[in-house]
């Protein structure tokens, strides 16, 4: 969050060796909780609801269009999480196009090129950016008409906080973090490739909901002792979805206390994996 209102500055100090700036969406969100969470106006709602056509995310997006392009920089759109489903048409179907629609959205703002989390959505991204009427749009879309100020960048979007999205939180914290116990850096969860950005999302959504005693629409107050409870629970389903053996063999008593921990802690940590490095 900080960047984006440095842009400019960065370009210049890295003019010899940057080819552009990326919308690197998920650290980007998870970079906006972290700043700002200690303060109640800035509570974001359920992390599916956190798109790009919010008006933070959109003005950003804008941004730094227009300031690579004036620049003569590159601007490379962020990444598309989703992955192929396998054994279900309907839902591949879906998922494919939400893909189809961001990066049609990314070309149609400006954008130079895009970013995608497997290979099965390349097609996907080639056909979109054919749109465009050269190898880039650094020149066709200097975007004059963006005027983007400190305001648009910090409104915080309206939304509920559901109990199905805390617990989901939850189920992937976990299962990220006992992946990463094991060494691999990016998991697929529940259709979408989750990396470090997306579990520090799920993280820091707890730590700030928990210490700033937000509710769900339900009616929950989000306690440590709910995160426990739910936590719990998430473990008893995470046994049923994998199966006992592929449980016992994993490390998910430590992934889940780690995280209880992280979520419990008054100072925030910085990142969980400087949490993670001294279990390894």
């Amino acid at each position: 969050i900080l960047a984006a209102f440095e842009m400019d500055e960065i370009l210049y100090e890295l003019r010899d060796h940057s080819a552009g700036l990326n919308c690197g969406r998920w650290d980007y969100i998870f970079s906006f909780i972290k700043k700002f969470k200690n303060f109640a106006d800035f509570i974001l709602p359920d992390r599916s609801a956190v798109t790009m056509d919010r008006h933070f995310l959109k003005s950003y997006v804008d941004l730094l269009i227009q300031t690579c392009h004036r620049r003569g920089a590159h601007a490379m759109g962020g990444m598309a999480a989703q992955i192929p489903i396998k054994g279900d048409d309907s839902a591949n179907d879906e998922a494919m196009e939400k893909v189809r629609m961001d990066k049609e959205r990314e070309m149609k703002a400006g954008h130079d090129g895009t970013w995608i989390a497997h290979p099965g959505l390349a097609p996907i991204a080639l056909e979109a950016f054919s749109g465009m009427k050269g190898a880039n749009q650094i020149n066709d879309r200097l975007r004059l008409d963006v005027n983007i100020n400190a305001n648009d960048l910090l409104k915080v979007p309206t939304g509920e906080i559901s109990d199905l999205s805390v617990r989901h939180n939850i189920c992937v914290g976990i299962q990220y973090i006992e992946a990463w116990l094991r060494g691999n850096g990016c998991v697929p969860l529940y259709h979408l490739m989750e990396d470090a950005a997306t579990a520090e999302i799920c993280r820091s959504q707890l730590w700030q909901w928990v210490h700033l005693k937000a509710e769900t629409k339900s009616g929950y107050r989000i306690t440590i002792d709910l995160i426990e409870k739910w936590i719990d629970e998430a473990l008893e389903n995470i046994k049923n979805e994998i199966g006992i053996d592929r449980f016992k063999q994993g490390q998910f008593t430590l992934a889940s206390s780690m995280f209880a921990e992280m979520i419990q802690t008054e100072s925030f940590d910085e990142f969980l994996t400087l949490k993670a490095y001294p279990k390894l």
